[in-house]
């Protein structure tokens, strides 16, 4: 008996590619591996899973969005399987690696990571389930050298000016500042406070000043609380706006100086591209110094697509610290976010800028022997699937994209290539002729 069909639907928060978008997302994966490598990070790969204890340890809310694992068949019984989870992000197993790995390493140790990742929250617009993160980190032993902190931002600025994301803005902030604020207004419980505060741009500033009050502010307390959020400035014009609000403590001293070097370095290095935005928490408890944000001018509504910041605790065997500062893209948000409402993608959906067309079946060899030589020189191709009438083989090129259509033996001395967008077709040799740059790969278009 035929077992009856089965319904095949998408699982929500697991995105799935179209070709052409996919182009599109690998144009991104190798403008930021290119940009990385620049700068000297080297690439890492981590295993997938890490113990769960190790991530709820380290992630702050990480216990509700961790996938945990287990085999389906464990003959043992010992259901030790479920005591892994799949890695919610690149830093907590970065850290691992460094402690397990630290003899082999030098340091400052430069590396970038660009892998999948998994969380349990609630899928929507631009958030899900299984997405690809592309990190850089400069961890170091013992002691932290400031300036690599304003290198972080610095170095997405580029990737981004490369990318086709439009103006952009990296948001800066130092855990310090709020830190000290708040430790100066008398609010004793920082990380509650921060992770509060973190919510701002979802719910807006009366409801999170009612859940200070809530957690044990006074207004005045909360109202404190809000004015710092609110300061932003694209200078150093913060430092004083933090002063006029009366507040002193040491950790807010030294916060502000922090920010202050980033700050500068952005304004020498990259200026108008970093914003000193005392708003930004990061709800990450790992985090203790630097945090960045990144939000695409216009687009402001869909969040952070970019963000990071310094850990000095994340890395430590209870002797040597291995303090540390990253950023990373969520590349699959921010593409799909792209291709969604701006309606980027690639000008065709196969790398191939020549089809080579197959006169006869009998003759499909010669075709194969002039892809092989398009090839050899780096022009990417195919050979046409069928002997189908010539206009059969050019809509076939046509529907995926493919600009050249090539002719085995159609010219008096050999063969010839056409242009089927513009119609031309003259004669050419596969061992000399050569793909028009702009067509060689795909590009970004907008439909």
């Amino acid at each position: 008996m035929t077992p009856p069909a089965t319904k095949v639907t998408p699982i929500s928060g697991f995105p799935e590619l179209l070709p052409a978008e996919r182009l599109l997302e690998l144009h991104f994966l190798d403008v930021v591996r290119e940009v990385f490598e620049l700068h000297g990070f080297a690439p890492l790969e981590t295993r997938a899973v890490e113990p769960v204890e190790r991530l709820l340890g380290k992630g702050g809310d990480a216990d509700k969005e961790i996938y945990a694992i287990s085999r389906l068949a464990d003959e043992g019984g010992s259901g030790r399987d479920a005591e892994l989870g799949l890695h919610f992000d690149l830093t907590v197993p970065f850290a691992r690696y460094v402690l397990e790995n630290a003899g082999r390493l030098a340091f400052p140790f430069r590396r970038y990571q660009v892998q999948k990742v998994w969380r349990g929250e609630r899928p929507q617009e631009g958030r899900f389930r299984e997405f690809t993160q592309a990190d850089i980190d400069v961890v170091d032993v013992g002691e932290l050298a400031p300036h690599f902190e304003a290198e972080m931002p610095l170095v997405i600025a580029e990737a981004f000016r490369r990318l086709p994301v439009g103006e952009f803005r990296i948001q800066v902030n130092n855990r310090q500042v709020p830190e000290g604020f708040y430790l100066g207004i008398g609010l004793e419980d920082v990380a509650g406070t921060l992770r509060i505060v973190d919510k701002l741009a979802k719910i807006g500033p009366e409801e999170v000043a009612a859940l200070l009050v809530e957690a044990g502010a006074s207004d005045e307390q909360a109202r404190l609380c809000l004015a710092l959020a609110a300061i932003r400035t694209e200078d150093l014009g913060f430092v004083s706006q933090v002063r006029a609000l009366g507040v002193s403590h040491p950790t807010l001293d030294a916060g502000l100086e922090a920010l202050s070097a980033v700050i500068a370095a952005g304004l020498e290095q990259a200026p108008g591209t970093l914003v000193a935005d005392l708003s930004v928490a990061r709800g990450l408890d790992y985090y203790t110094g630097t945090v960045y944000e990144t939000q695409l001018l216009g687009s402001e509504v869909w969040g952070s697509v970019c963000s990071g910041g310094r850990y000095d605790s994340l890395a430590s065997d209870g002797r040597t610290t291995y303090p540390g500062v990253g950023i990373s893209i969520g590349l699959t948000r921010l593409v799909h976010l792209l291709v969604a409402k701006r309606g980027l993608t690639a000008s065709r959906s196969t790398p191939a800028a020549v089809l080579v067309a197959v006169v006869d079946e009998e003759s499909r060899g010669r075709s194969r022997a002039v892809a092989t030589a398009l090839r050899a020189r780096g022009i990417p191709c195919e050979v046409a699937p069928s002997a189908a009438k010539f206009g059969r083989q050019i809509r076939y090129a046509d529907r995926r994209g493919i600009p050249f259509v090539w002719f085995p033996g159609a010219g008096e001395s050999g063969d010839q290539v056409k242009d089927i967008r513009s119609g031309e077709q003259v004669d050419a040799d596969a061992a000399t002729w050569t793909c028009p740059e702009v067509d060689l790969r795909p590009a970004v278009v907008t439909r």
